[in-house]
């Protein structure tokens, strides 16, 4: 098929789309994945007449190849734009307080889901990597989501000002989580002996691994970006080392240690780059690096319409994969473990919320709203469900494709339900002006 003409297309009718859901005041990302589930229903009904593209390949299986692509880059992205939120004097001032809140919703959502999931997948005869894997996934939230309702409503006050550091240092955490639980789930999948070198060793260069090569990665943007001064210029520069994030981990996960293939994580590498950027800069080029930022925010929107597009078109593709494999008897496993994960992460980051701020003595409309507005998930998420289905120790027993479908329905319940509890919980905290809600 004609992938350019495809591409074009999902750009065109993403873009209509959000203008319907705007009717009806729902966010962006939603009508993106909506249009992505009507595009897979369209394509698996026209590959069911027995047709085959030009490339020899059925639409749905165009679909997939361009899934992979443009989520391993619009995720390379993702990461980049949270590095550059950790910057270490955001971090000296919003304090230790505030990160210890961050650290406890996030680890008490992937304990709930850990534990909870393992017990379901030991009822429903299910690999426990499931469990694993949505548990590191469980920590993500969506700051796209928060900050929308926040800017629409112009709300302020203190639960606003506690939200907005946490938002941003927890995909941070999320991501280093994830490493660490993708380690963990290799062994329920690996049919090798167990030894110290695979459950110890290999993660831990993997994950350090790609936090090395991320820093030299942002040393090296550093440098070369001194050299040239245009703002188109840093823009290809800035693109450019986010690919080489990319692609160089890519590159070294063709590497095998006893017989293992290597994980190096591009999330960790691309976060890492921009934590580098915006923290090796001196006071001078501040300005430059907060214009470089815009910048990036501008090129962007196309690469992640096209990424929250395709994962919708996933979700249908994933599923009836599952359904196709396993049959109508895999509807159970499924909808049991997707119920569970939406309760158990919710409660987590309800409980988690609540109990920071209880330890660090925040004010009481705080407390009691501030895990509500954390429930939003997207675009990090997505990305990490994407990367599981991508490894081939997940393809086995259909693990990496009811992950994607969990993670995608989950996706859509969130931000179907998650801005409205936004909205609800800062109109109750007093922080949105009356004359906004009319």
């Amino acid at each position: 098929m004609n992938i350019v003409l495809l591409l074009g297309l999902l750009l065109l009718l993403g873009l209509i789309a959000t203008r319907a859901f705007k009717l009806i005041n729902l966010p962006n990302v939603t009508a993106f994945l909506v249009v992505g589930l009507v595009i897979a229903i369209t394509c698996i009904l026209i590959d069911n007449t027995g047709y085959i593209g030009s490339t020899g390949r059925t639409l749905s299986e165009d679909l997939v190849r361009m899934n992979s692509f443009i989520s391993s880059v619009a995720l390379g992205f993702i990461a980049l734009s949270i590095g550059e939120e950790f910057k270490l004097s955001k971090i000296k001032e919003y304090g230790s307080k505030v990160l210890l809140i961050t650290f406890l919703q996030a680890l008490l959502a992937v304990i709930l889901v850990d534990v909870g999931l393992v017990l379901a997948c030991y009822f429903l005869h299910l690999n426990y990597a499931i469990a694993f894997c949505l548990g590191a996934i469980a920590t993500a939230t969506a700051p796209a989501a928060t900050l929308m309702v926040i800017h629409q409503y112009k709300a302020k006050g203190p639960l606003v000002d506690l939200l907005l550091p946490v938002v941003a240092f927890d995909d941070a955490i999320g991501l280093i989580v994830f490493s660490i639980s993708i380690a963990i789930s290799r062994l329920f999948v690996t049919t090798g002996g167990v030894t110290v070198m695979s459950i110890l060793v290999v993660p831990l260069i993997e994950i350090f691994g790609s936090l090395a090569l991320g820093f030299i990665l942002g040393i090296g943007l550093h440098f070369t970006i001194k050299y040239f001064k245009s703002r188109n210029n840093h823009m290809i520069i800035i693109i450019a080392f986010t690919l080489l994030g990319v692609g160089a981990c890519t590159a070294l996960n063709m590497i095998k240690i006893e017989g293992q293939y290597l994980d190096f994580s591009s999330l960790l590498t691309c976060m890492m780059i921009g934590a580098v950027y915006v923290n090796y800069a001196n006071d001078d080029n501040r300005p430059i690096i907060t214009r470089d930022i815009e910048l990036m925010e501008r090129w962007t929107p196309f690469l992640f319409t096209l990424f929250f597009v395709l994962s919708g078109a996933s979700l249908i593709i994933s599923a009836t994969n599952i359904f196709s494999n396993g049959g109508v008897e895999m509807l159970l496993p499924v909808g049991t473990i997707l119920v569970s994960y939406l309760l158990l992460r919710s409660l987590g980051k309800y409980l988690g919320a609540f109990i920071g701020c209880k330890v660090t003595h925040r004010e009481h409309t705080v407390t009691k709203y501030l895990g509500l507005t954390l429930l939003p998930q997207a675009g990090v998420a997505i990305g990490m469900a994407n990367s599981i289905s991508d490894m081939e120790m997940f393809k086995v027993d259909n693990i990496g494709n009811l992950i994607v479908t969990v993670v995608l329905c989950a996706t859509l319940v969130y931000e179907l339900v998650g801005p409205l509890l936004t909205k609800w919980s800062l109109e109750k905290a007093g922080e949105i002006d009356k004359e906004m809600m009319r």
